[in-house]
């Protein structure tokens, strides 16, 4: 996530959040990042903002995201039309609650992963509120326009910023000016007031942490974050954070965990499938998702723990120690949490079972590093609301 020498000189080229200017008097350092310019870290560092997560609550600006309402006549006709790109049950997602699952191509390779909303409201049936990847709206938002009936459309939320607020302290952070936000359960969403601020607010982020993501109008953004950063639990948090925070947690970052030519067996992200559509197919790449799951796949996504100090980055090879190359690291890093370097890759499916002893090629010399079980920092998310 270091910023690159052009980054000045690329700047005009770059889209701004409604927070840029909130980022910039906080003192963030800013780089390019999917198009646009983002606080990768605050003065304080991003071992202590990942620290400060994990022990109270992280704000960050995720409004780079894309937002988008999936929208048809009724909730069946809306969600059938999702399905047919998606291998998840859209049809059977209840109200309020919310779902993560991936666009595939025909081959069954990701074209990107997304969380879908079915909102709580009997006025909003037949609709779905999506959020995309920054890197990915110009590639998802016209395969799903080319895939869908005439009585169902996409329309584009152009006027909405998206702040996470993550950590054990955040809910109760976020409650304290919209009190509905703690009878949310882990997954489920609903709109409610913020200082009097229409905001849509789900149990849900990207941390491995309790906590939510909130659409807020872009032109009131500032002002809610303002408000949250107010409270002495609440401190701003950049990109290098947010990784090392999510990859402690085993989630993927799509582009390098996930790409067009991983399937969501491969990824290791079967739950996303649900018994209905593994047993009826007919979304995109079927055949080759059904026969990954009956026999296993020829790879498969791993986290590694490294013995020693120095982290392996994306790009390392991984190989039997002493002997042949059997995979590729896709995301790593130093675990703050964890207390080590940790790791994800793809490895050759005879050397995926944790416990395996594996070496990753770092400068050229082989490091020990054991495949071990996901998330490596245990989620602390809550399944229901406090009482």
């Amino acid at each position: 996530m270091g910023t690159t020498d052009s980054h000045a000189a690329d700047a005009a080229d770059l889209k701004r959040t409604p927070l840029y200017d909130l980022h910039v008097e906080l003192g963030a350092r800013m780089v390019p990042f999917a198009g646009y310019d983002m606080p990768v870290q605050y003065p304080t560092g991003i071992m202590t903002e990942h620290q400060h997560t994990r022990a109270a609550a992280g704000l960050f600006d995720v409004s780079h995201m894309g937002q988008a309402w999936l929208i048809g006549p009724d909730h069946e006709t809306t969600a059938r039309a999702l399905e047919a790109l998606v291998p998840s049950n859209m049809v059977e997602l209840g109200r309020g609650k919310q779902r993560y699952t991936v666009l595939l191509n025909a081959d069954g390779g990701i074209v990107d992963d997304l969380m879908v909303t079915r909102p709580v409201a009997a006025a909003d049936d037949g609709r779905l509120f999506l959020v995309v990847n920054a890197s990915r709206k110009d590639v998802d938002y016209p395969l799903i326009r080319a895939a869908l009936p005439a009585n169902v459309r996409l329309e584009l939320i152009e006027d909405r910023a998206l702040i996470a607020v993550q950590g054990p302290e955040a809910v109760a952070a976020v409650a304290a000016h919209a009190p509905k936000a703690a009878e949310l359960a882990f997954m489920t969403a609903d709109w409610m007031d913020f200082d009097g601020i229409r905001c849509h607010v789900s149990r849900s982020g990207y941390t491995g942490e309790d906590g939510v993501e909130m659409s807020v109008p872009a032109d009131k953004a500032e002002a809610i974050t303002r408000a949250l950063l107010a409270d002495e639990r609440v401190k701003p948090i950049g990109l290098g954070a947010r990784d090392s925070l999510r990859l402690e947690a085993g989630l993927c970052l799509y582009g390098h965990d996930l790409d067009e030519t991983t399937s969501p067996v491969e990824g290791d992200i079967t739950f996303i499938l649900q018994k209905r559509r593994r047993e009826e197919g007919g979304f995109p790449g079927a055949a080759r998702i059904r026969q990954e799951l009956a026999d296993g796949p020829a790879r498969k996504r791993v986290g590694l723990r490294l013995d020693g100090r120095a982290p392996a980055r994306e790009g390392a090879e991984i190989k039997v120690p002493g002997g042949d190359t059997v995979g590729i690291v896709t995301s790593g890093g130093f675990g703050p949490t964890a207390g080590v370097p940790v790791a994800m890759g793809y490895v050759a499916a005879a050397h995926a079972a944790p416990g395996t002893k594996l070496a990753l090629v770092v400068r050229g010399k082989e490091l020990e590093a054991t495949v071990v079980e996901m998330p490596i920092v245990p989620h602390r998310y809550v399944r229901a609301a406090r009482a």
